[in-house]
């Protein structure tokens, strides 16, 4: 009995080591990004422009603007968890061949920039550039585009702005829905300090919305996105589900790459 007791402690002691560590570590969990010195010269085969905007705190944001000749309009990109604009810039320029600009912006401690990280600071950071490119876009020409964890980002941004379309490559219906299928046993309700509350914006999304999933995605379920186009009007909604997608290779699927030309084309 006494040897029960002292098992059963240890477990407990454990069970409440793994959860503090989980919720102080999770930022770790969720963000991982990669650094890049502030010299570091961007290297794309597409004309482009850098550029830092400064948010009201002093955070200077790294931005890559590839620029094209006859524009139609531009596509503002967020990206997902992990990695910096050279690797983003190298995806994100995949636009430019149907004559649209696309600025894709670095989170705060991602790349170049700088700044503390916090969810409010990442909508407030992402409505700064949104209010940058309209200086020389009407919004009937902007388009967000979101991958990962950027679709809760630019859901957010089409929520309080009037874009001309919403683009969503492997969104979530929030983070906690992801957190439960990774962890399912775990409370990560009242663990988690970041909600990324997409279910929560994109009822208040007034423009056309067009969602990619793949059916073999092993970071976002496509049940995920399921249950979060079930929030969306279905006059409103083009939901391409992409049969043996994975999380990150959507772009090598015809069902992708046609949308994608039949809309900006």
């Amino acid at each position: 009995m006494k040897q029960l007791k002292i098992t059963l402690f240890s477990i407990g002691i454990l069970a409440v080591i793994g959860l503090s560590s989980l919720y102080f570590m999770q930022k770790k969990l969720i963000f991982l990004p990669t650094k890049l010195a502030q010299d570091y010269e961007y290297t794309f085969e597409e004309p482009f422009e850098e550029l830092f905007l400064t948010a009201p705190d002093g955070a200077k944001l790294n931005a890559i603007h590839f620029t094209t000749e006859n524009r139609k309009g531009i596509v503002l990109y967020f990206h997902g968890n992990a990695g910096d604009l050279s690797r983003w810039g190298e995806v994100t320029s995949y636009f430019t061949q149907f004559n649209y600009d696309v600025l894709v912006m670095d989170y705060r401690t991602y790349g170049k920039s700088t700044g503390k990280l916090s969810e409010k600071a990442l909508f407030a950071d992402a409505q700064l550039f949104y209010d940058h490119i309209k200086e020389d876009f009407p919004e009937s020409e902007i388009i967000l585009y979101g991958r990962s964890l950027g679709t809760s980002i630019a859901s957010y941004i089409a929520s309080e702005n009037t874009p001309k379309m919403l683009l969503l490559e492997a969104p979530f219906y929030n983070m906690e829905d992801v957190a439960k299928s990774r962890f399912p046993i775990l409370p990560v309700k009242k663990l988690l300090k970041y909600k990324f509350s997409t279910n929560l914006c994109i009822k208040k999304v007034g423009c056309p919305i067009v969602i990619f999933h793949g059916t073999n995605d092993d970071v976002v379920p496509i049940s995920s996105g399921e249950k979060l186009s079930e929030l969306i009007l279905p006059e409103q909604l083009e939901f391409i589900k992409i049969p043996n997608g994975n999380h990150n290779n959507l772009k090598d699927f015809r069902s992708y790459s046609e949308t994608i030309e039949r809309i900006l084309d």
